[in-house]
């Protein structure tokens, strides 16, 4: 395939069809972030049935960085919730493959290797809440700078199932003092898509070392007069499944989002007050 024939300001007003033609045929294969204003994006696991049921426990236990949006077939490359027009195997710019716990290889189809066993798990995605916020006019820097969202390993403990464990994977997005309240406030609509942040403040307080050095994306920069807050993240399942050391998995690369066709609205559930997130999941570090 063609790779990056398709710059990434090009795609900035297309639709989730155009953008998932753009990938699937191979001449976009970056990342997501800012594209399809509107759609839902989808971090994915896909594993063998046998290890299926124990890894939706596992998401039921840990809803903030795994919230399931969608769930395929045994043996589909469909989620036909997400959208009809949808393959799983050829429509996210990049997949990484894993292999008894170990990267294997990364590739931008996998239509050769897809298996009659595999279920598809879709979750949640923060770039759907950025996309609110940009509508509020709080500017989102990785955006703004066409870069990797910062993502980061942290000191959270996950509740286990099965063979799946670990801690929480968190994203990093600096927001001026006088918006995070709003910043809290909207993100905390979209319980299907991460919700409102885990922390906030001083890194070393969940375990993160150095901003400047995050596990995977790219660093920005927190200037003054704002404060880090941090996101559950979609890689979170990616850690806990390589970790479990599975003879096989496929996920997306970090960053690269399956689009759907659905409104990152349609997909929510419930809506989580102010009140509660700030004396429940919110706090400052």
């Amino acid at each position: 395939m063609l790779s990056d024939t398709i710059s990434y300001d090009s795609l900035r007003g297309a639709t989730a069809a155009d953008v998932r033609k753009a990938i699937r045929s191979g001449a976009y294969s970056k990342h997501t972030a800012g594209l399809a204003a509107g759609k839902l994006q989808c971090n994915l696991a896909i594993l063998p049935e046998a290890y299926a049921l124990d890894f939706l426990r596992f998401c039921q236990r840990n809803p903030k960085p795994c919230p399931v949006v969608g769930v395929s077939e045994t043996g589909s490359p469909y989620v036909p919730t997400l959208g009809s027009e949808i393959d799983i195997r050829t429509d996210v710019p990049q997949y990484r493959v894993y292999r008894d716990g170990v990267l294997a290889e990364e590739l931008d189809d996998i239509s050769d290797i897809w298996r009659d066993d595999l279920v598809t798990i879709a979750l949640g995605c923060s770039f759907t809440f950025e996309n609110a916020l940009i509508e509020a006019g709080i500017n989102i820097r990785h955006i703004e700078q066409n870069r990797t969202v910062p993502m980061y390993s942290s000191s959270l403990e996950l509740v286990p199932a099965g063979p799946f464990h670990g801690t929480m994977v968190v994203t990093m997005r600096p927001i001026p003092y006088d918006r995070v309240a709003d910043a809290l406030k909207i993100s905390a609509a979209y319980p299907q898509a991460h919700g409102a942040p885990v922390a906030s403040g001083d890194p070393a307080a969940i375990g993160i070392a150095n901003l400047n050095a995050p596990e995977w994306g790219e660093p920005v920069e927190v200037r003054a007069g704002e404060l880090p807050l941090y996101w559950a993240c979609g890689v979170t399942p990616q850690n806990v499944l390589l970790d479990a050391k599975l003879p096989f998995v496929i996920t997306h690369k970090p960053g690269c989002m399956l689009i759907a066709d659905v409104g990152e609205r349609d997909e929510l559930s419930n809506h989580t007050s102010l009140t509660s997130v700030q004396q429940g999941d919110y706090h400052y570090a």
